[in-house]
């Protein structure tokens, strides 16, 4: 098929990928109306590889309904990004475990992403079926994620443990006065940093971490700058009569290191996370981290050693874990130090890439 003729074929797929989606849509069913996802099949970069590799299959480009036909004849990795590929709609379960037993009966329908009628039986059925006549290997980056795999429909296939891996040479520990100096933070300040592209999603816990900065002593807040990177954080930053400086959405590696590297802490108040990409930033840098025992956090935040974890929704733990790290400055230094060196050590891009290069191998 010519480049051409695939275009034409793609663009008639879109049309009736849209007709379909009124009726899956409606029926609860995400996705699954991407008929044209078959259409790679037909596809030179797909005729000519050895190996597939799946990433992040819920945005709405992709239907897996389409994995069986593309693994038959390809072995495939699937790199998981949150629960989604095992469940019955959302992409964090938020302490259910109903993806264990068959989902239905799901206690959050308006969990992303949503729906509009409890379809999750059906759905967990379809996604079971579908992997019953797949040819996958399972990559989880964190081990919590590997845990709950394991326990899932998943279990099928072989699962392997691989991290996310960073670059350590563009995030790396700068000069903390010339960073501030350069994003205009006054000198003596004690600053803390946190983001999220949305920070007032829920799932990141703003909420939880306004409740924890009105809790700080009023002699602490004085000394404190908030950094933050993101929408949202004016809210947070008006209601806890905390001065702020807001860099907004930055896709630059090099001023990330700049604002992690100006930061005294980095605070992570997640609700859900898998494992954290921020967080890994922030010990490249040399930045110790304040968050929440859930999901995949507890892999990069290691209490007393790269920073404070505390009990899960718990925003008076979360405030406690600040305090004692921003008033123990000998205690944050040799944070900094384990955090540095458990990055170069167990996240180095070079280390990522090494496993998925032995694990292609062995599929081929």
């Amino acid at each position: 098929m010519s480049d051409s003729d695939l275009v034409a074929t793609v663009q008639r797929s879109e049309t009736l990928e849209t007709f379909i989606k009124v009726f899956t849509k409606t029926l609860g069913f995400n996705y699954i109306n991407h008929i044209s996802s078959f259409n790679i099949l037909k596809h030179q970069f797909y005729q000519e590889a050895d190996i597939l590799n799946f990433h992040n299959l819920h945005p709405g480009y992709f239907s897996y309904l389409a994995i069986p036909a593309l693994t038959e004849q390809k072995p495939a990795v699937f790199t998981l990004r949150d629960m989604w590929s095992f469940t019955g709609h959302c992409a964090y379960s938020y302490g259910c475990d109903r993806f264990k037993i068959g989902c239905g009966k799901c206690p959050n329908l308006s969990t992303y992403p949503k729906i509009y009628i409890d379809s999750t039986r059906y759905e967990w059925k379809l996604k079971d079926w579908v992997y019953s006549r797949s040819n996958l290997a399972i990559v989880t980056p964190s081990r919590w994620l590997t845990e709950q795999a394991q326990q899932s429909m998943l279990n099928r296939f072989p699962i392997h443990f691989i991290p996310h891996g960073i670059d350590t040479t563009v995030y790396q520990p700068l000069d903390r006065e010339q960073c501030r100096h350069q994003l205009g933070i006054p000198s003596g300040k004690k600053v803390l940093m946190f983001g999220a592209e949305m920070i007032t999603d829920p799932r990141k816990g703003g909420d939880l971490l306004l409740k924890a900065l009105q809790s700080l002593p009023d002699t602490l807040k004085r000394e404190i700058m908030l950094l933050t990177v993101g929408k949202g954080g004016e809210t947070i930053s008006e209601a806890a009569s905390i001065p702020m400086t807001n860099l907004g959405f930055v896709s630059d590696g090099h001023l990330m290191a700049v604002a992690y590297s100006a930061a005294d802490l980095f605070v992570f108040p997640t609700r859900a996370d898998i494992f954290g990409l921020m967080l890994q930033e922030s010990m490249a840098c040399g930045t110790p981290m304040v968050s929440f025992r859930t999901g995949g956090v507890p892999d990069l935040v290691r209490p007393g050693l790269t920073g404070y974890l505390a009990t899960s929704e718990d925003a008076q733990d979360l405030s406690n874990g600040i305090i004692q790290l921003l008033e123990d400055t000998l205690l944050r230094e040799q944070m900094s130090q384990h955090c540095r060196t458990i990055a170069l050590k167990e996240y180095a891009l070079e280390l990522q890439a090494k496993k998925y290069i032995e694990l292609y191998q062995t599929l081929v």
